[in-house]
């Protein structure tokens, strides 16, 4: 290729500069510095014009583009297939596509009818195809997996820009991360981070950076190439401009030479300390290889200078940071928490981060990015500024904070325990909200302690601004946090669940891991029995004799209701030598109590295949003799309508409000309880027992049914010392026949 003329060289050729969005300004800025003329900024792009040897400098130093892409036009009103062809063949391609070049169209955007971007990127091809053959080139070959040069092509609102895209791959891709761990920020996101932050200006100072969450080292990796005054993509052995027919090979020599040379220098004169550090063992093993991939100065360097200046360790990031750091800044990138089930771990590792930081790293600066406001505020800090940015497509914010030292306490008072000192930091309407789960702990104490109990209801909304239900399953805890009222701000309520979140695991002993969030709303149908993760993480807790399996995680109820112990224990009790049937059984622990209690033989019935296998599994758990102990998946309603089998005991618990696709009709508590008990009763053996309970809080049983059958409200003495501050959590009936008084 020849090299082109001194005049070619001191040309200006228009640019476009694509970026992550929420860079731009800061891009303008880079490349401005690298000594390019910037004339606007738009959505994820920055134009200008730029010289030759200014090109390859941004493809090479740029630590924020995507891509550099030399402009051959821009075109208005392109909607058509017909129009978007007509316009690629009007640009000068035989001056930019060098002879044998392999190509691909990489298009973005959409018009009238262009609906798909294979479709755009075949129209634009086919214009470059009759351009080069008007000028008597042969027809170049389409590569659309390792192509020598991209086309670039975009169109928005009519407004089309075509070029090419001199970087190749994207220039966010430095070589060095081929390994990653979960949720990796991209390389020029990390540099604009540390940019914000003002990494650059520390480094020259002599700072050190610390990464406590580090993952695989990318946060890390990018503030040693600032460091050490590294172009990022030094070792990228080819550009998009190589295959460029206007490329000067010589001159881009003596440009990668010069940043060959400053990295060197870099190198030999940085002497700062950057450390990550990970609980993971696989994310440090992933950061360690990425550094040693990360840019050489030269070709035939033993090892990278970021391997050099860089250390990873595993160790927890509440942890006290390496002692040997000189002041500096701390730079993290904590996991967001995108699920509700994930916050109260979340709310412990930033509360945690925050006291450490407090506690070690007085004086230092803090640059956290978080996907949500709310977590941040558990650092316990106020943030002076903060950016928004996007990472991927979740929007974040990047706080930047001046860390304050703890004050110490009185050498000669009291010492001061690390739990002490965190409950000091939480607001007054949370350690209201903690003493009140430790007087109900206290109150409950012995009748658990009498009772065996192991799972029950510590909290129900006792405090009406934290109304949130607390259930403690042997060691673990779930935390259901009920839809606020109109009259409660939606951040206001925000606040106060991260506050109760915040001081559980101090309350209760328990580790953040060990608790779980949900968010319980009115349900509709089998809505509460509907899976909202896919886990399988049950585990089991016992209850009396009856060892039962809960999932805590994968659905809103977790397979055990607590309300119901005393109805389960009452059919344990009840159900000696008696034939059993369980209606809408669930999980069928009330099946297993009354088998444990002696029942001769049992049969459960449920539509859900899910629940049904969960039922065996509490049968096998329990040792039950399935031929005895039977299963059956029916609709309870068809089943009481057509079958003829009588039971000595029949517990009938039918939800609420059912539309399941699985029954005929609408289930309704209320409306239709007259006609599910009457159908039980017809399958009562002589001087048989039905049990009846629902959980509609204003239910209302017809009275018409207390004529006809001796009933007994039992609903009172249904209820253990967790659950009587509810009275109206269920509602629960003792039926029989008259003539079998």
């Amino acid at each position: 290729m020849n090299a082109p003329s001194d005049s070619a060289a001191c040309a200006f050729f228009p640019f476009l500069a694509t970026c992550p969005r929420g860079l731009e300004g800061l891009l303008a800025e880079e490349l401005t510095a690298l000594g390019a003329e910037v004339a606007r900024e738009s959505v994820a792009s920055v134009h200008g014009s730029a010289t030759m040897a200014t090109l390859y400098r941004l493809c090479l130093w740029s630590r924020l583009a995507n891509r550099i892409v030399r402009v051959l036009g821009r075109f208005d009103e392109i909607d058509s297939a017909r129009q978007l062809s007509a316009a690629a063949a009007t640009v000068g391609w035989e001056d930019e596509l060098g002879e044998g070049a392999t190509i691909r169209v990489d298009f973005h955007g959409r018009g009238d009818e262009i609906r798909h971007t294979r479709f755009g990127a075949q129209c634009v091809k086919d214009g470059v195809v009759q351009r080069l053959g008007e000028q008597g080139r042969a027809r170049p070959t389409v590569d659309p997996g390792d192509a020598d040069l991209r086309l670039y092509a975009h169109l928005h609102r009519g407004r089309l820009t075509l070029g090419v895209d001199l970087s190749g791959d994207s220039l966010h891709l430095r070589g060095y991360r081929l390994e990653g761990a979960s949720a990796p920020l991209k390389e020029n996101l990390a540099a604009a981070l540390l940019i914000r932050a003002g990494w650059p200006e520390r480094a020259a100072g002599g700072e050190s950076l610390y990464d406590p969450l580090c993952g695989s080292g990318t946060l890390v990796i990018e503030a040693a190439l600032i460091a050490c005054d590294i172009a990022p993509n030094l070792s990228r052995r080819r550009f998009g401009f190589h295959a460029w027919a206007r490329h000067d090979e010589s001159l881009w020599r003596d440009i990668h030479g010069e940043a060959a040379h400053r990295a060197r220098v870099g190198q030999r004169d940085c002497s700062l300390t950057l450390v990550g550090r990970d609980r993971d063992s696989r994310a440090i093993a992933a950061a360690r290889a990425n550094a040693a991939r990360a840019n050489a100065a030269r070709a035939n360097a033993a090892r990278s200078p970021v391997e050099a200046l860089v250390r990873f360790e595993q160790g927890d990031a509440t942890a006290a940071p390496p002692v040997e750091m000189p002041r500096g800044l701390v730079m993290t990138n904590p996991p967001y928490g995108e699920r509700l089930g994930e916050l109260p771990a979340l709310i412990a590792l930033y509360q945690g981060l925050g006291a450490t930081l407090r506690e070690h790293l007085g004086g230092w600066s803090l640059a956290l990015l978080t996907g949500d406001a709310r977590l941040g505020h558990r650092l316990g800090m106020r943030a002076h500024r903060h950016y928004a940015f996007k990472n991927g497509s979740l929007d974040c914010r990047l706080l930047l904070i001046e860390v304050h030292p703890r004050s110490a306490p009185a050498s000669d008072g009291p010492a001061v325990t690390a739990a002490a000192t965190a409950a000091a930091s939480h607001s007054e309407g949370a350690r209201m909200f903690a003493n009140r789960l430790a007087k109900n702990r206290k109150r409950l104490s012995k009748w658990l302690r009498r009772s065996g109990v192991s799972c029950y209801r510590l909290y129900d909304a006792d405090m009406p601004e934290y109304a949130l239900a607390i259930d403690l399953y042997a060691d673990r805890v779930q935390v259901q946090e009920y839809a606020a009222p109109a009259s409660i701000a939606a951040d206001q309520a925000e606040r106060r669940l991260m506050e109760a979140l915040g001081v559980l695991p101090e309350v209760l002993g328990v580790t953040p891991e060990a608790i779980y969030l949900k968010r319980r709303q009115r349900q509709s149908g089998s809505a509460q029995y509907e899976r909202r993760d896919r886990t399988g993480e049950r585990f089991e807790v016992r209850e009396g004799d009856a060892r039962l399996l809960v999932n805590l995680r994968d659905y809103l109820d977790t397979g055990l209701f607590l309300d119901h112990r005393p109805v389960r224990r009452w059919l344990g009790e009840h159900a000696g030598g008696k034939s059993v049937l369980n209606l809408f059984c669930y999980t069928a622990s009330a099946t297993v109590q009354a088998a444990l209690g002696g029942a001769r033989e049992s049969l459960s019935l449920d539509m859900s295949n899910t629940y049904l296998k969960w039922a065996e599994d509490n049968f096998r758990l329990n040792r039950l003799d399935l031929r005895r102990h039977r299963l059956l998946r029916e609709d309870c309603m068809k089943w009481l309508e057509q079958d003829g089998a009588q039971f000595d005991l029949i517990f009938l618990d039918p939800p609420s409000f059912s539309n399941s696709k699985k029954m005929d009709s609408v289930l309704d508590v209320q409306r239709d309880h007259t006609t599910m008990i009457e159908a039980a009763m017809r399958h009562l053996a002589p001087g048989g027992e039905l049990l009846f309970s629902n959980n509609l809080r204003r239910f209302r049983l017809d009275e018409a049914l207390r004529a006809r059958y001796a009933v007994t409200d039992l609903s009172r003495k249904m209820l253990d010392p967790d659950f009587e501050r509810r009275p109206d959590i269920h509602h629960v009936f003792h039926i029989v026949s008259r003539e079998g008084q």
